[in-house]
């Protein structure tokens, strides 16, 4: 909806919409041709009798009766081209001030248009009124078309109408077309810089697949905005899409030192990011302390991610411990199996034996393999009756035979000598 129009706007209305080709920057007009152009056109004004009733009209707007000067407006009957255009400018004035009604102002306003006798400025605002209502309604072509011819116009070039340009051959689909009215924008703006030309550029790169040009835009775009948190963790995403992952990782990790991070995919992410590049450390610590601050979620999947990279950083028993819990919230065999052999690893034997037994409970696939190592758990807590029982258990399973073959003379030959019968 246009804003309440002022008195000095009224007594000189007249918006002009006129559908004119699209021009192209190449057969823009001169600076000295336009302002020739400018100093030749006449100034006019509406006749008396019209002016009574405009002005009557214009009183019925003042006083909110919209509808009423609508009225007031259909009932003059003008016969000079520029009361024409001057009472239908008025008239699609008075629609877009009602809101909704763009259609019905449009046509007033082309009406006045194609007369190409309102004053300069009516004129040259006309067609960017039109311009912009076309917008409002997605009629992009048709939008660009009347940017343009403002632009032929007037000889100016405004960023904000190179924005909109960018922005309807977006809506129209066009994305190769989006980048040259964006750029414009982007040099229109100059030091008072605008971010949308920028998203318009990354978009239309993105949706082609054009990820090396959407990087080189985003680098540029970090530089000048560096206090908006999302160019960080678009950057840092678009690396990725690009496989520099030395880059990604820097930009995100930095992007959460400015506490630019606040979603879990963003922190889980990262995580990723440090165990790939070899920190996993940093990994592990990063989700434990975003699990217990409840940002990312302790389910079964990211704590498996936890265990993991507890697990990469030699960090058994933490890893353990992980891989504990998610067996408590999932029971799952393979979640104990795992737990029983990190804690094995970790010489933990007596808790071991607990988590593989668990395992095997449940119905753990590699039965051999996980009676392996309650046998060699039993065998390092020098509990060889056990080990022993364990170790011929193993030996009934194909895959683990060879290797518990080898075991069991081991334990039988330390059970005797330590005198332990088996």
């Amino acid at each position: 909806m246009l804003k309440k129009l002022s008195t000095s706007l009224i007594i000189a209305l007249a918006v002009t919409a006129v559908q004119l080709p699209m021009v192209s920057e190449a057969s823009a007009a001169s600076a000295a041709e336009i302002a020739e152009r400018k100093k030749n056109r006449p100034t006019n004004l509406v006749g008396p009798n019209i002016g009574k009733k405009i002005a009557k009209a214009f009183e019925l707007y003042s006083a909110d009766d919209i509808d009423g000067s609508i009225v007031i407006l259909n009932e003059i009957k003008a016969k000079k081209s520029y009361d024409i255009a001057y009472v239908n400018r008025f008239l699609g004035m008075m629609y877009a001030s009602k809101g909704d009604h763009e259609k019905k102002s449009l046509e007033y306003l082309k009406k006045a248009a194609e007369l190409d006798v309102l004053n300069w400025a009516d004129q040259a605002q006309t067609l960017k009124t039109v311009a912009d209502l076309e917008m409002s309604i997605r009629e992009y072509k048709d939008a660009i078309s009347h940017y343009y011819a403002w632009m032929e116009f007037t000889g100016e070039e405004d960023p904000n109408v190179w924005t909109k340009i960018a922005n309807a051959h977006y809506s129209l689909k066009q994305l190769d077309k989006v980048i040259m009215p964006a750029d414009k924008a982007i040099a229109g703006y100059g030091d008072k810089h605008n971010q949308n030309p920028f998203v318009l550029k990354v978009t239309s790169y993105y949706e082609r697949k054009m990820y090396p040009e959407a990087v080189d835009v985003l680098e540029t775009v970090i530089q000048i905005f560096p206090e908006n948190k999302q160019w960080w963790t678009q950057l840092g995403m678009f690396y990725l899409l690009v496989e520099d992952y030395s880059k990604a990782l820097y930009t995100l990790d930095l992007a959460y030192k400015k506490g630019y991070l606040e979603k879990e995919a963003q922190i889980k992410t990262l995580a990723n990011l440090f165990q790939s590049n070899g920190v996993p450390h940093r990994a592990a610590k990063l989700l434990e302390k975003h699990m217990n601050s409840g940002l990312v979620t302790r389910d079964d999947k990211n704590l498996i991610a936890l265990a993991n990279a507890f697990h990469a950083a030699q960090e058994i028993d933490d890893a353990a411990k992980v891989y504990g819990e998610v067996a408590k919230m999932t029971n799952d065999a393979k979640h104990y199996r795992k737990q029983g052999m990190l804690l094995k690893q970790d010489e933990q034997f007596k808790t071991a034996i607990v988590a593989l037994n668990k395992a095997l409970d449940l119905g753990v696939k590699d039965t051999g393999r996980v009676q392996m190592s309650i046998a060699e758990s039993h065998f390092y807590l020098g509990q060889y009756k056990s080990a022993y029982k364990a170790i011929k258990l193993a030996m009934k399973d194909p895959k683990a035979r060879k290797s518990a073959k080898s075991w069991e003379g081991f334990i039988k030959d330390t059970a005797n000598r330590k005198g332990v019968a088996i």
